[in-house]
């Protein structure tokens, strides 16, 4: 089997390429330089294939005598300074893909997105079967949400053969993301005050997802599928809680209220805009709505179809604070 991977240099796609590499599956992943994480790829025997989502001829080329594709390339990002960024690869970057699945005559493609793309549903948690709520609540929301306008329109008009999954906030051991960020200012003290005690979120091992993808490609029959990835129901305050115990480290004492939280962001998000460097702290307008809002889903229809068990979250979070501290 010949899989085309697409963003297998990021947190998600290197859980992908080491779960792949244990099969008989020769691996064809995309990347644009060379870094460690594109060495890691060559090390665990994949093609490398010079190219990026925004370069169509570079996707068609690499993709060619493919069986299947997975779609991970991404911008996953609560600020950029080029917000035009997010839609180059977000958007144009799939339609670029899915339409070289079309081209090519790959047989099947897993596209990642989020479960974010939904926004505020009315079910709660939702489900796979929810209609998505009217608002998201940040650009890469917004343009991913875009994103899979163009996968399913592809699907239901052309006959795309696409299987889609959406995972909640993905946590784990190297999250160089919004989360593992958020843990590791936890960790280094960095942060003044805590903030949405009360706002919850669906999390997932960065490990169940892999397998959640890998396992939506092997499965037969399930063109047209959507799962999402995501178990357990945290609020931040249970996250802090278990940060603080797992690492020995206090929490700040101080609770900055809702509306002075949204208030900072924006100054702050605004300032960043004009030094053109993120907001400090993760306090980006886009991020703080997402935390603000959270988002329950309901992910049991991958562990009924795909046959997968959800990891403990405190496990997650304890494989986060091992890998920071190993790195240090």
């Amino acid at each position: 089997m010949k899989i085309f991977i697409t963003g297998a240099t990021g947190f998600i796609g290197t859980h992908v390429a080491e779960l792949l590499a244990k099969t008989r599956s020769d691996m064809y992943c995309l990347v644009r330089k060379r870094t460690p994480a594109v060495e890691h790829l060559s090390a665990l025997g994949a093609t490398l294939v010079p190219g990026d989502v925004t370069d169509k001829a570079s996707v068609v080329r690499g993709m060619k005598g493919c069986d299947w594709v997975i779609h991970l390339a991404g911008l996953y990002s609560f600020w950029e300074a080029k917000k035009e960024r997010f839609k180059d690869v977000n958007v144009t970057g799939t339609r670029n893909v899915m339409e070289s699945v079309l081209e090519t005559g790959v047989s099947k493609v897993v596209h990642v997105s989020s479960v974010v793309v939904y926004g505020e549903p009315a079910d709660s948690p939702f489900t796979e079967k929810s209609h998505v709520g009217p608002v998201r609540f940040s650009e890469y929301s917004r343009t991913k949400y875009e994103g899979d306008l163009i996968v399913w329109e592809l699907h239901e008009k052309k006959g795309l053969p696409v299987v889609v999954v959406y995972p909640g906030a993905v946590m784990g051991p190297g999250d160089p993301k919004a989360t593992g960020q958020y843990i590791t200012n936890l960790i280094r003290r960095r942060l003044p005050a805590t903030v949405f005690n009360t706002s919850v979120m669906t999390f997932v091992h960065v490990k169940d997802v892999a397998e959640i993808i890998v396992r939506a490609a092997e499965k037969k029959n399930n063109i047209g599928e959507k799962y999402f990835a995501g178990k357990e129901e945290k609020s931040f305050q249970e996250i802090n809680q278990m940060v603080s115990q797992m690492s020995g480290v206090a929490l700040p004492k101080m609770r900055l209220p809702n509306f002075l939280t949204m208030a900072s962001s924006v100054f702050l998000t605004g300032f960043a805009s004009l030094i053109k460097r993120s907001p400090p702290w993760g306090m980006s307008l886009d991020q703080m709505r997402v935390m603000l809002h959270g988002f329950r889903v309901d992910g049991s229809k991958a562990e009924r179809e795909l046959c997968i068990s959800y990891t403990p979250v405190r496990t997650a979070i304890e494989e986060a604070i091992t890998s920071f501290r190993d790195t240090e």
